[in-house]
């Protein structure tokens, strides 16, 4: 159903109740993206205040992929079904007091917790506001523009929180944690005031048999993923979880098949839109998070760069992101997503590339700073990606691909960040000297610009005229009219 706002937004020019609604939005992804890096600046004051191991203090951000990861399905049908307006403000409330909780708490178990409910509340934020906004704002222009400013703003705050989480670490780890209270506190009294309320599906009833298959799958997937190189990939453990987690998922996909009201139609995994921008997002993602993952340690622990010095390099990266928001839906307007989406990750493929040439005592100038920009450039298409994803999926539905798209992303990520860690661990000693340091990250850099390479070629293959027609045929077999700015992408 089209709700008032979406037929506001289609008259041109957005009203200031539509401008404040998207600006609420996308304070709260930044805040689920600032969280996620300023916490990881603060782990080494954070382990050595309440005198935690390595292999414990890492569960302070894997607890947090854990909720995330594991439950970003769920929230996203959760908001179909009961509300989208309901579901945000919950989970937003939710997030202000793990958030408050996690600077208050002197234990590790506690903290990690509080990790693990803030992962869970995002994963209901995250989805639910891209569905507000795909089912506000009318599709087409209007909602490209929007959704270009809700992604920058994701992004931008993860490279925002680099900064932020040097700083507040000079004042105190609890700083980091407590940072984000007062600005989801005032998020979520905007949101109560601007969220429009959406009806919910009146004949979708609770599919809770599925929601506890999946659930449990993605959860003990995500968690062998984390765990998998401490473990041992190769170990009992291991590999029977991977077992575990794919009959869980297969058990989800029977009761999908035989339930009257399924968590989720799987005939929607079939839109070849929706599956290339799944892709494209774990090409993206994967690369990404796994390059900066390996820039963070060598950087810091190999050449003594500061966490405040290593925030301030990266932040071209995040400056670019945000500049995109000025263009980025007039690009997808005027060429398509196809083509934006194989653009952008060929030149980020490129940049990963020019990274490969890091030595021991690297020029920001002539070799650091080119090749941020250039991979600075692949998340011009990050915006793109949404816009594909969510393109033709009717308003009951825009939270399941939304959930679909993001789970694509977080867990996609971790496989990603987890066979880099994999790689880095099979080299040499990366404590000895910088060049062994150096020796042993750049396999690493090399599978992240690969997966990069990949996800480009990947991307490259819907430009093909008669490759899309046939892949749309066999994904999409009742033809449905999609807007033209999608066509081929």
């Amino acid at each position: 159903m089209t709700s008032p706002a979406t037929l506001s937004s289609t008259t041109g020019a957005w009203s200031p109740r539509l401008r404040a609604l998207l600006i609420t939005l996308c304070v709260v992804l930044f805040l689920d993206g600032l969280d996620v890096s300023m916490i990881g600046v603060a782990l080494p004051s954070i382990g050595a205040e309440l005198d935690l191991s390595t292999s414990t203090l890492q569960w302070v951000v894997s607890g947090y992929v854990l909720g995330y990861g594991g439950l970003l399905l769920l929230g996203g049908r959760t908001a179909d079904l009961l509300g989208r307006r309901r579901v945000f403000l919950v989970a937003l409330a939710v997030f202000a007091l793990a958030s408050l909780a996690g600077g208050l708490v002197s234990s590790g178990p506690l903290l990690i917790l509080t990790r693990f409910v803030k992962g869970l509340a995002a994963a209901f934020t995250a989805p639910t506001g891209l569905s507000i906004i795909t089912t506000t704002f009318a599709e087409g222009p209007a909602r490209n523009k929007a959704l270009s400013v809700y992604t920058v703003f994701g992004a931008g705050g993860y490279s925002s929180g680099l900064v932020f989480g040097g700083l507040m670490t000079g004042l105190g780890w609890r700083w980091n944690f407590l940072l984000p209270v007062p600005i989801a506190l005032a998020a979520l009294a905007a949101a109560f005031v601007l969220v429009p309320r959406s009806e919910r599906v009146r004949d979708g009833g609770h599919d809770l048999l599925g929601a506890a298959f999946s659930t449990a799958a993605m959860l003990l997937l995500v968690y062998t993923i984390v765990s998998a190189p401490t473990a041992g990939w190769t170990s009992a453990r291991t590999i029977g979880s991977f077992v575990a987690s794919a009959a869980l998922l297969g058990a989800f996909v029977a009761v999908e098949r035989r339930v009257r009201h399924p968590l989720i139609r799987l005939g929607i995994l079939r839109r070849g839109s929706l599956v290339r921008a799944c892709l494209a997002i774990v090409a993206v993602a994967g690369s990404y998070f796994s390059w900066q993952f390996i820039v963070t340690l060598y950087f810091q622990d190999a050449i003594d760069w500061s966490p405040l010095q290593l925030g301030l390099a990266l932040l071209p990266i995040g400056l670019m992101v945000a500049a995109s928001s000025v263009f980025s839906d007039k690009l997808v307007d005027r060429f398509g997503t196809a083509r934006i989406i194989a653009v952008s990750l060929a030149v980020m493929s490129v940049g990963y590339l020019a990274f490969l040439r890091l030595d021991t005592d690297p020029s920001y100038v002539t070799m650091v700073l080119p090749a941020m920009l250039l991979i600075g450039i692949g998340w011009i298409g990050f915006p793109a990606i949404n816009i594909q994803a969510t393109s033709g999926i009717d308003d009951d539905e825009q939270g399941l691909a939304a959930g679909v798209l993001q789970t694509s992303m977080q867990v996609g990520a971790a496989v990603v960040l987890a066979i880099t860690s994999a790689v880095i661990a099979t080299g040499a000693d990366v404590t000895s000297s910088p060049h062994a340091a150096l020796d042993a990250y750049r396999p690493g850099l090399e599978f992240g610009a690969a997966v990069a390479i990949v996800g480009a070629l990947v991307a490259a293959l819907a430009l093909l005229p008669r490759r899309v027609e046939l892949a749309d045929e066999a994904l999409d077999p009742v033809p449905e009219a999609e807007p033209e700015y999608v066509a081929g992408g």
